[in-house]
């Protein structure tokens, strides 16, 4: 299951690979609008593959999930009562959120989003500019980034099905902060080598967390861990928007992302931690049959 979500999340990768160069080319040539219009219609565009060709469960192509035993018998569908689908993501969001384990496995993807999406997806093509560097060759780099992540993402989901997630967590977590930490050290007008080592260990790194993250929502939520990681998700959404936010502001203010970055690290660091207090494994399950 792991390696399976570590290939799926490899495709935001893959996405990160063709767009950001093409999108920097964009830009330069045009304007951000012309950059926000080719986002918007490359989104619709994949509306009618997912409406024809997506499906619910397994059972609805007639097959059983990937790895299943020969004796598979498919769950059955959630009865829907009190508010439908709604009801019950919040439902189990209630339940979730009176454990300790939710909370720490939001705090961790928060700081996630907060360290990739929100501060390096966003400003390091700008850090970089404010370096000298050309903004296309900055775009390269961070697509450069993309290509490592869907072997480092791949790579986790195989070591995810052997090894204990959370230690896994720890040890992404502590390598990307320390990684952020010397990043202010590397940005220069040209490609330098140690540039290429940061690109290089940065990408690995880059959402290898997900599939150890998904594992540990399956183990501590069983039936409900999809929904479950649905809200640790957002998590990692706010995190990215509140540091996209504050790490602009913190370079008009003062000239530079150097704090930014530093701080981003520390937060790995207190990310790794948390990761650790994680529970090894769950009591029991809980489980939410309907709402």
């Amino acid at each position: 299951r792991g390696l399976v979500t570590g290939i799926l999340t490899a495709g935001g990768a893959a996405g990160q690979l063709v767009f950001l160069p093409v999108l920097a080319k964009i830009a330069e040539t045009y304007d951000w609008k012309s950059v926000a219009f080719t986002v918007s219609f490359a989104a619709l565009a994949v509306v009618p593959f997912v409406l024809l060709f997506l499906r619910n469960y397994p059972s609805d192509v007639g097959t059983t999930p990937y790895g299943a035993p020969a004796d598979y018998t498919p769950p059955a569908k959630p009865v829907y009562q009190r508010g439908g689908a709604g009801g019950r993501a919040i439902s189990v969001l209630v339940m979730a959120s009176k454990t300790k384990v939710f909370w720490l496995l939001a705090g961790t993807f928060a700081i996630c989003g907060a360290s990739t999406n929100g501060l390096i997806g966003t400003h390091f093509v700008p850090a970089s500019h404010d370096h000298g560097m050309p903004i296309t060759t900055a775009a390269s780099l961070l697509a450069l980034i993309g290509i490592l992540d869907m072997v480092g993402t791949i790579a986790s989901g195989w070591f995810t099905d052997r090894m204990d997630s959370r230690k896994l967590l720890g040890i992404y977590y502590l390598f990307r902060g320390i990684s952020l930490l010397f990043l202010p050290l590397l940005l220069a007008n040209t490609v330098n080598p140690p540039m290429i080592a940061f690109v290089i260990f940065y990408g690995l790194d880059w959402v290898a967390t997900v599939p150890p993250t998904v594992a540990l929502c399956r183990q501590h939520f069983g039936a409900d861990a999809p929904i479950v990681f649905g809200w640790v998700l957002a998590s990692h959404q706010i995190g990215a928007g509140l540091v996209a936010f504050l790490a602009g502001l913190v370079r008009d203010q003062i000239g530079s992302y150097d704090a930014a970055f530093l701080v981003a690290g520390a937060l790995c660091a207190i990310a790794a931690v948390m990761s650790l207090l994680i529970a090894k494994r769950p009591k029991e399950a809980v489980l939410v049959d309907s709402v």
